[in-house]
């Protein structure tokens, strides 16, 4: 068995206020950013690694805070007069992960599903802004076809996926809790283990991410844009790792990378899908521990608890935050621990 770590959902975007006052310090309507769906942290130690055939459910808490946007040279912006500006964005996202015993082309064929419950709130102290965004659905993510392949020394994984635009948008609200668009992803990595008892592992896996255009208008600065098509996203995510207890359990440092491979398209009344010139392209960078441990009787595991933390650093265009995830897995049927007779 090795621990569940999850494919990616939201961070919901910056509040309308908040958008609209980083777009004013950056000057330019060229100087607009917009994100995509992937949510950073999601996976861990071990994301090219797909789990044993099974069914499982798994509850996700995901809290994302940040006090920092930074320039396209990486420099922090100051948008409150107080400098303490911040975001907080919070999600509990139930997941249904399935793993078939049938084989393609030697892996093991998987899906998933996940439907994110997400709440975020802005504060600008020197602004007298406090605002809270409702709780409700954003965007739902389908991973329906993954494969998984097992060796000794090895695991890896490909998939397809999309997120469909189930969140609440419009192009003029403040309270925004989906990005008013498709968006659709493919995904392939792998995990080595470095010694014959498969206890220390390093993995990455890669996803690459590409979207519809957005649904109306979105305001930049005086401008009502049309058509705006954000740009394709390259993320890697993985860690080194170090399992115990026949590796039912495990401690390591998980990372992620995310790089903006293709500036955001804006429309009319800009030329239709144009790329302006100098627009700028994200990214961001994270890193932080990653611990897993079973709750389990003398034979038969119960559940997984994973916690990972991360620290974002080397943003440019971007928020620069932290990140925290804690998911509990539960495997339905009877699930053996690790190394007991399997």
């Amino acid at each position: 068995m090795t621990s569940i770590t999850i494919r990616s959902f939201l961070r919901p975007g910056l509040t309308a206020a908040f958008a609209a006052l980083v777009t004013a310090v950056l000057a330019t309507p060229a100087a607009a950013q917009f994100n995509g769906e992937n949510l950073l942290g999601d996976m861990g130690v071990k994301s090219g690694s797909q789990p044993e055939p099974g069914v499982y459910w798994s509850n996700i808490y995901y809290r994302y805070f940040t006090d920092t946007i930074t320039d396209p040279d990486g420099r922090r912006i100051q948008i409150d007069p107080s400098g303490k500006a911040s975001q907080t964005i919070q999600a509990g996202m139930p997941l249904l992960y399935a793993v078939s015993r049938k084989k393609v082309l030697g892996a093991h064929v998987g899906a998933l599903v996940v439907l994110p419950i997400a709440r975020g709130s802005l504060e600008m102290p020197g602004l007298g802004l406090s605002e809270d965004v409702s709780t409700g659905l954003s965007d739902l993510y389908v991973m329906p076809l993954q494969l998984g392949w097992h060796t000794t020394r090895a695991d890896a994984v490909a998939g397809v996926g999309f997120f469909a635009p189930t969140g609440r948008y419009a192009a003029d609200a403040d309270d925004n809790l989906g990005r008013g668009m498709w968006s659709y992803e493919v995904s392939g990595g792998g995990t080595v283990y470095l010694d014959k008892a498969r206890s220390l592992s390093v993995a990455t896996t890669a996803y690459w991410e590409t979207h519809s255009k957005k649904s109306g208008a979105v305001q930049i600065e005086h401008l009502s844009v049309t058509g705006v098509k954000v740009g394709q996203l390259l993320t890697l995510e993985g860690g080194i790792g170090k399992a115990f207890l026949h590796g039912a359990a495990s401690a390591g440092v998980a990372y992620y990378a995310q790089w903006k491979l293709t500036a955001d398209s804006l429309g009319a009344p800009l030329p239709a899908g144009a790329d302006v010139p100098g627009l700028p392209k994200h990214r961001v960078f994270g890193l932080g521990p990653d611990v897993t441990f079973p709750i389990a009787t003398r034979t038969r595991l119960l559940s997984l608890v994973n916690v990972r933390y991360l620290w974002e650093t080397g943003a440019q265009v971007k928020t620069q935050g932290r990140t925290l995830m804690v998911t509990n897995t539960i495997p339905f049927g009877k699930t053996r621990i690790p190394g007991k007779g399997n």
